[in-house]
């Protein structure tokens, strides 16, 4: 299963994104392409605002965003992906799952 965690305080602060959804072997997975492709258009587009409005990390199996600037077309291109991430899980319950915490 993918996990995706909206970490938040006043607002987003980071976006962890962790494991294989095992819908189908690698390299045929739908539903991990949709989500990689969802994420890095998502990072593409904020480097693109902004190079220092997000920090990422990407390993295999894992993506964490860092909000760096609460730029306004930043987060909507955040908000945008994670609703469409949230959509997903929906469709995929079983291998996709989104959370939030909320730091005080």
């Amino acid at each position: 299963m993918t996990t995706i965690t909206v970490k938040k305080k006043s607002a987003i602060e980071s976006i962890v994104i962790s494991g294989h959804s095992g819908y189908k072997s690698e390299g045929s997975d739908i539903v991990c392409a949709s989500i990689s492709s969802m994420v890095i258009t998502t990072v593409n587009a904020c480097l693109k605002v902004d190079e220092t409005s997000i920090d990422y990390e990407k390993k295999n199996g894992f993506v964490k965003i860092d909000i760096q600037k609460q730029d306004s077309m930043v987060i909507l291109l955040i908000e945008n992906m994670i609703s469409l991430l949230e959509e997903l899980a929906s469709q995929y319950p079983k291998y996709v799952k989104v959370t939030e915490e909320v730091y005080l």
